[in-house]
């Protein structure tokens, strides 16, 4: 714990020197929201289309930013930071979990940060629900974080093979998932596809913790999935730095 604790902190420390970066990786989802949801039902004061559309976005800027986090560990490799890690006493698996867990504070971050913005056009959060829904968030920032560190150990040596892969999941999981289209209406393969990908449960659970319903199926299905991706990517994220 000791050990996890020393990363976390080490990986934090840059993020809260430069609270810029975090706004300026909100440009993106802010976009989305500004050009994407008038062309839902309703316009972008719709309050219904908001409540709809801003919980997606939230997991869409999680899933973005915790995808591209593993290029801050191919940095590292390339410059040697990350070999003068390996040699000190910190257990591998420290090394992995300390910056996972650091992927909740950004996650979190910007969640709040759009919730914010979108609250004067209409958008209305339950309070308990969307405590429980950053929570959730939390989780699933774990899983992606430790799933894209594994993802720049394989590629050690070979960025374009990070970036491949990042940029060939991305999209598919994100528009599967049901973050900013529907596809309850689409043919029975999307839907079939759809119901594989954890993501889109945790979108749905997204959409009934902000809107108060705690206790519905959705929820529930949304954290097991949570679970399930932060257990496979730790999983799958230590066993990877055990192996360096």
């Amino acid at each position: 714990m000791t050990d996890t604790v020393t990363v976390f902190v080490r990986e934090l420390r840059p993020v809260l020197r430069d609270p810029v970066s975090i706004v300026f990786s909100m440009v993106q989802p802010l976009f989305f929201l500004a050009l994407f949801a008038p062309l839902l039902p309703g316009t972008l004061g719709d309050a219904a289309a908001l409540q709809w559309f801003v919980p997606g976005v939230i997991v869409m800027s999680c899933l973005f930013a915790t995808g591209m986090t593993g290029s801050n560990l191919l940095f590292e490799m390339q410059t040697g930071a990350h070999e003068r890690l390996m040699v000190t006493p910190l257990r591998r698996s420290s090394l992995l979990a300390g910056r996972a867990l650091k992927e909740i504070v950004p996650a979190v971050a910007q969640a709040l940060i759009i919730t914010a913005a979108t609250i004067p056009f209409g958008f209305r959060a339950s309070v308990l629900g969307a405590t429980a829904g950053l929570l959730l968030l939390a989780v699933l920032a774990v899983g992606l974080g430790s799933l894209s560190y594994a993802l720049a150990l394989a590629s050690k040596d070979r960025d374009w093979l990070f970036w491949t892969v990042q940029q060939t999941l991305l999209f598919p999981l994100l528009l599967l998932g049901g973050a900013l289209l529907p596809v309850s209406e689409g043919p029975q393969w999307l839907r079939v596809l759809s119901q594989i990908n954890p993501l889109t449960h945790v979108v749905d659970a997204e959409r009934a913790l902000f809107a108060g319903d705690l206790a519905s199926g959705a929820a529930a299905r949304g954290a097991l999935a949570a679970v399930a991706v932060a257990a496979v990517g730790l999983y799958v994220g230590i066993r990877a730095m055990r192996k360096e």
